[in-house]
């Protein structure tokens, strides 16, 4: 059994094009990791993250792996860890979705739960399961603070965000004792491509600030990390203001 608080020699991000994952990464080479995975849909851009992280010193492989498809999830992670021993599991895919429409066309609705949550259950298991019978690893889960209330501007996002921090504190007990360490990160509006044109509801913050936090919670072994630190001062604060209170707010 190996001692979680080191970072990680071996990668395998979930959601390899993802750029919070990304900056994670290439913070983990700097310190100490040599070995990459990055698991998603084949595409220039997966292709595009493979050369970046070789250029910085990891030996880096791409794995085909579609959220959608859980079928397929034991298998091809499976193979991942017959390679070798995986000393980190980010799972960083997700969609952001976009709420205007997707409560008008239910199809889109469940695409963003399916995506976020019932693709990050069937993963997150499968690969605790390998990391449990290694006997050691840690399981960084993306969460949100949109998981923390149901909010009008995007509680089909929050909803599918919150059904997978439950989850994962769940499996962080199942796993407590097994040399297997699960932390959730609970990052607020992360300014991303994929976040360009909205505008935030509370502090901001950089896949960089994430990459930061995710290696500080690993060396002090951590089980829920928040970024920014006092947005958990602020959602505990908001959770528990009363429901027509919270509404005025306009949220």
């Amino acid at each position: 059994m190996k001692d979680a608080t080191e970072l990680p020699r071996s990668l395998l991000v979930l959601g390899g094009t993802s750029e919070i994952a990304l900056a994670t990464a290439r913070r983990l080479i700097a310190r100490r990791t040599r070995t990459v995975w990055l698991a998603g849909r084949p595409s220039p851009a997966l292709d595009r993250a493979a050369d970046h992280l070789r250029s910085l010193g990891a030996d880096t492989r791409t794995v085909a792996f579609d959220a959608l498809d859980p079928a397929s999830h034991e298998t091809v992670l499976g193979k991942v860890f017959t390679e070798g021993a995986i000393d980190m599991v980010l799972l960083a895919f997700g969609v952001l979705g976009d709420q205007a429409h997707d409560e008008r066309d239910p199809l889109r609705a469940v695409h963003v739960a399916q995506t976020n949550y019932t693709g990050a259950v069937s993963a997150g298991l499968v690969a605790a399961g390998a990391l449990q019978n290694q006997g050691h690893g840690s399981l960084v889960v993306l969460s949100a603070t949109a998981a923390e209330r149901a909010r009008r501007a995007d509680f089909i996002y929050g909803s599918s965000k919150a059904g997978l921090d439950t989850f994962a504190q769940g499996l962080g007990d199942a796993l407590h004792g097994t040399g297997v360490h699960v932390m959730v990160v609970r990052p607020g509006f992360v300014r991303t491509t994929a976040t360009a044109g909205r505008e935030p509801s509370g502090p901001t913050t950089t896949p960089e600030a994430v990459a930061t936090a995710i290696e500080l919670g690993l060396r002090r072994r951590a089980e829920t990390v928040w970024v920014p630190g006092p947005l958990r001062l602020l959602t505990t604060a908001l959770r528990h203001l009363p429901r027509g209170l919270f509404r005025r707010l306009g949220m």
